[in-house]
């Protein structure tokens, strides 16, 4: 039977103890470790999200990945619990990715549930049907563990000339706002426990893509719908009393937004006019928060079949974009940034960095696009970033 994941619950994993699995295993105990595999899988209120990888350097190297639609949080808002037809469906993607776990000889693992899971009445059921159906113990998180996890996952696309770094993680249910000190993180050798990160704040704001769009479904008077929904991100900004936090900062200048989310993703596969999405075009890029607004609001113009074509996007994310772009667009207002870092990563790479307990090098993030901070130089994004 596999490790547990230490600070988590204990976790039942499917059983992967045959005998070629033990004699590889003393293999890699003889290499000091070398190869352990670790996998986080993210239950959400939208999606079902599995990573599996291994220790390399300062990260990781990714083994086996999955992601399947689910809308488990559907209807949720509206009757308070999952239904049958959700539920199924999540159950039989968490079943996949249990099978992707043993195939790859798992041996440390966390996986965890988010607002769905939180808010749902039948939430304990659903849970006690997942481990009986799929042998995978879900450990329901706080919105504060979920916003850490996601800062966890993206620090090295932080902008270390900033003072202030506001992570935005837009979920199906929620969204996570998290300030971080980067004061705090400008030492002299650079590197810090990954599991620590030095977040002065955070909120939770109980809008995401899938509970915004339920609150204010869309009709034909596409500027009235789209306005608002931006009117209920701010009550919901209002209400978590975090509306002045660090904005001194940010209207200086001296701030920055890393945006960690399938909206902020989808955004910069329109701002480069990708012809599919391409994860490694869109991965630390930067780009222009102004641009992120113009393509939010162009959106919000547009019937679903035209947000649909856009190659970036299709059918079933372009139903749930418009609510995304919306609560980009005000926290773009009220925490102004030159530009936004894009980060396709966070809740399950912050799993997998705990996991593997790592002091992680605060080096510039190293992909195929330009990584100069907002106030260096000049970003051609078109040319240098693309991603899918």
């Amino acid at each position: 039977m596999p490790d547990q994941e230490a600070s988590g619950p204990a976790n039942t994993a499917p059983d992967t103890s045959d005998g070629s699995v033990r004699k590889r295993n003393n293999r890699r105990s003889s290499q000091g470790g070398r190869g352990k595999t670790y996998a986080a899988l993210d239950l959400g209120t939208n999606n079902c999200r599995l990573l599996v990888a291994r220790p390399a350097g300062d990260g990781f190297r990714v083994v086996d990945s999955y992601s399947k639609v689910v809308r488990l949080g559907k209807g949720l808002s509206a009757t308070g619990r999952l239904s049958d037809e959700s539920m199924s469906l999540a159950v039989d993607a968490i079943g996949v990715c249990a099978r992707k776990m043993k195939s790859k000889n798992v041996k440390r693992w966390r996986c965890v549930a988010t607002q769905a899971c939180r808010q749902a009445s039948n939430g304990e059921e659903f849970l006690a049907e997942v481990k009986k159906q799929t042998g995978i113990s879900l450990e329901v998180i706080s919105p504060r563990v979920e916003a850490r996890l996601a800062v966890m996952g993206c620090l090295n696309l932080i902008d270390m000339n900033k003072d202030v770094v506001l992570v935005v993680d837009i979920g199906g249910g929620s969204t996570e706002l998290s300030w971080v000190d980067v004061r705090r993180l400008r030492d002299p050798n650079g590197t810090l426990r990954v599991h620590r990160p030095p977040i002065s704040a955070w909120a939770s704001l109980p809008v995401g893509v899938v509970t915004l769009s339920e609150q204010i479904p869309e009709h034909d008077d596409r500027a009235t719908w789209y306005e608002d929904m931006k009117n209920r991100v701010r009550e919901c900004i209002d209400d978590a009393g975090c509306a002045t936090r660090f904005t001194n900062v940010f209207n200086a200048g001296r701030g920055h937004l890393v945006g960690t989310s399938g909206t902020i993703t989808s955004l910069a596969g329109i701002h480069l006019k990708l012809p599919y999405y391409q994860r490694d075009k869109v991965d630390g890029l930067w780009m222009p928060a102004d641009a992120a607004v113009t393509i939010a609001r162009d959106m919000a113009s547009r019937s679903l079949k035209s947000r649909a074509s856009e190659p970036s996007i299709g059918a079933d994310r372009a139903k749930l974009l418009v609510a995304g772009c919306a609560i980009t667009d005000v926290l773009c207002e009220m925490w102004p940034s030159k530009r936004i870092r894009v980060a396709d990563r966070g809740l399950r790479e912050g799993m997998l960095m705990g996991l593997m307990q790592q002091t992680q090098k605060l080096a510039p993030h190293r992909g195929s696009h330009n990584n100069k901070p907002d106030d260096e130089g000049d970003n051609n994004s078109k040319t240098n970033s693309n991603d899918g």
